[in-house]
């Protein structure tokens, strides 16, 4: 037996090992199925939307410059994949904070194949006295953002950054001066300072299914926190960025990167079943 021919046995013999690779960065990648792997499970989360903030200083204004919504997550079982060939995975981008009258940037959507196969899509940015939905999700199971809801223009404040969607429930809402905290894993919306400023949004982990995030900014299954403090930053995970009625306070966050992570192995699936790195 030639060298080429003992090579390729040796191939077929390979035997499928656990396993796991994580993209946190946004961008376009190309990952290469290991020997011997032919399914894996993926979880996806979208980036968040950043917040908006009036650009004229005054300690009195009281104005609707919202924050940015969460990213959707969604997870997917046995996906079949094929040794050695490349698959598209896609990391979406945190939106960046805006000014009045301009709108906050929404967050890229999160895949992994394609849109069709597992997805966390972006949230959307904050603008002025706007309701806005939460970044949504495909796959076998998931949650959406959180979703911001307006008081109304004038005297009502900035409702805050919201949290990313979590693995069994969607992330904390906002509405107006409230906070809520986030469901089935995701993070919490961020703190709200009277009428004046809000905070940034939770983010969700990758690593499976943990505690939800708490009101004011907690992030869920071990995401990070929102930063509580004016127009602050969405956390990571797919968090939403907050915002500010004006620049006397500080400006508007952006909202936080999604992030991609596969994993593959007898037994592993997510939301929680052997999902931590091994």
């Amino acid at each position: 037996m030639n060298i080429a021919a003992i090579n390729k046995l040796r191939a077929l013999l390979v035997l499928p090992t656990g396993g796991q690779i994580s993209y946190i960065t946004p961008g376009t990648y190309s990952w290469v199925c290991p020997p011997g792997i032919t399914q894996v499970s993926v979880v996806a989360i979208g980036g968040g939307g950043g917040g908006i903030t009036y650009g004229a200083s005054s300690a009195t204004y009281t104005y609707a410059m919202n924050g940015g919504t969460g990213g959707g997550l969604g997870w997917k079982n046995n996906i079949t994949v094929i040794p050695g060939n490349s698959y598209t995975v896609v990391v979406g981008v945190g939106g960046l904070k805006s000014t009045y009258s301009g709108t906050g940037g929404s967050g890229g959507d999160s895949y992994f194949i394609s849109l069709l196969t597992v997805k966390g899509g972006g949230g959307l940015g904050g603008s002025y006295s706007a309701s806005k939905s939460g970044g949504t999700y495909i796959g076998d199971g998931g949650g959406n953002g959180g979703a911001g809801t307006t008081s109304g223009g004038s005297g009502n404040g900035p409702y805050s950054g919201t949290g990313a969607g979590g693995y069994s429930g969607n992330g904390g809402d906002s509405s107006g001066v409230l906070s809520f905290a986030g469901n089935g894993g995701g993070g919490g919306s961020g703190i709200v300072s009277d009428t004046h400023w809000s905070g940034g949004g939770g983010g969700t982990g990758i690593y499976g299914e943990g505690v939800s995030g708490t009101v004011n900014g907690g992030g869920g299954s071990g995401g990070g926190d929102g930063v509580a403090s004016p127009g602050g930053q969405g956390g990571l995970y797919g968090g939403g960025g907050g915002a500010s009625s004006s620049i006397y306070y500080g400006t508007g966050g952006d909202g936080a990167a999604g992030a991609v992570r596969i994993i593959w192995g007898a037994g592993r699936a997510f939301p929680s079943t052997l999902t931590t790195d091994i």
